[in-house]
């Protein structure tokens, strides 16, 4: 199957384009630039130019594949409603390309916003008026009724692995050691899901095989880590002591971030396993920290 994907380039998308080709298909991925062209030309794919704010380069793109998986986005949290409705263009847009197609359209969504003190599973429908990637990923299930294999993947909000990762651990990192002490919120009882990004990719690949119509899946390896664990590791890892601060610390030490390490917002991911026969197989979280891949310098390397 010819495959667009976009985000081709990104910590997800790159490790998602090998495993689809892995699995035979032809993949195209998209570019905005030379960098991007070449990281995703050294990976095998096809290269298509194009981007999420321009709605005709993608339905261009989109027209020359048989399916699309949209892992592309603005991750920046100062931008969050733009971001969302670039997003929910962006989807709109590869629907109006394969409406009665029965081919598959993936998007990436997260299990954040789930619950709060339960575990999340792929049965929860969040109401809106959370994250504004909450009504994208609803819309997206509802493109099942036009003839679209439309599929969300919730993501844990920790993709780890070697190799580049700039996400929650790597900030984390990078506070832990301007600040001389790896710290947790109260007890640190709090959990995170997490999932290795070559599994996360492996689940890509198997849900554009296998998924029905308005699937919801779970790229989620550890149900939840206490963030004690994970502050733990850190410590460990960059040789500074670890630390409990109260809650009402928590924003001056962690900034934006305190919102999410503060939650408890464990996910399942057991429907997911038996839908597809996806098993993570690849290290995880504290062993990716062990081994040394969130040093916390500023250059995230």
């Amino acid at each position: 199957m010819r495959i667009l994907v976009t985000g081709a380039s990104g910590w997800i998308g790159s490790a998602s384009v090998k495993e689809l080709i892995g699995a035979g298909h032809r993949v195209l991925g998209l570019a905005r630039s030379e960098g991007a062209a070449a990281k995703i030309a050294a990976l095998g794919a096809e290269v298509v130019r194009g981007s999420l704010d321009d709605l005709d380069s993608l339905r261009a793109a989109a027209a020359q594949a048989e399916g699309v998986v949209h892992l592309g986005y603005n991750h920046d949290f100062s931008q969050m409603a733009a971001a969302a409705q670039t997003d929910r263009a962006a989807i709109g847009a590869f629907a109006d390309v394969l409406e009665g197609t029965g081919g598959p359209l993936l998007i990436a969504s997260g299990t954040l916003g789930l619950a709060q003190g339960r575990v999340g599973t792929e049965q929860d429908r969040p109401a809106g008026g959370g994250h504004p990637r909450i009504d994208n990923a609803a819309y997206t299930l509802g493109l099942a009724g036009r003839g679209i294999r439309s599929i969300v993947v919730r993501f844990a909000p920790t993709v780890h692995g070697a190799g580049g990762d700039h996400g929650f651990v790597a900030v984390l990192a990078r506070i832990a050691r301007e600040n001389g002490a790896s710290a947790f919120i109260g007890e640190g009882q709090n959990r995170w899901p997490a999932v290795n990004r070559l599994d996360a990719a492996r689940l890509v690949s198997l849900a554009i095989d296998k998924a029905k119509p308005g699937t919801v899946l779970h790229a989620v390896a550890e149900e939840g880590v206490a963030t004690r664990e994970i502050a733990a590791a850190l410590g460990g890892f960059l040789g500074v002591p670890v630390e409990s601060i109260p809650a009402d610390r928590a924003q001056a030490r962690f900034n934006w971030l305190s919102l999410f390490f503060g939650a408890d917002i464990p996910a399942s991911s057991a429907q997911t396993r038996a839908l597809l026969g996806w098993k993570p197989t690849h290290p995880t979280l504290l062993e990716d920290i062990a081994a040394g891949h969130y040093p916390g310098n500023s250059a995230g390397q």
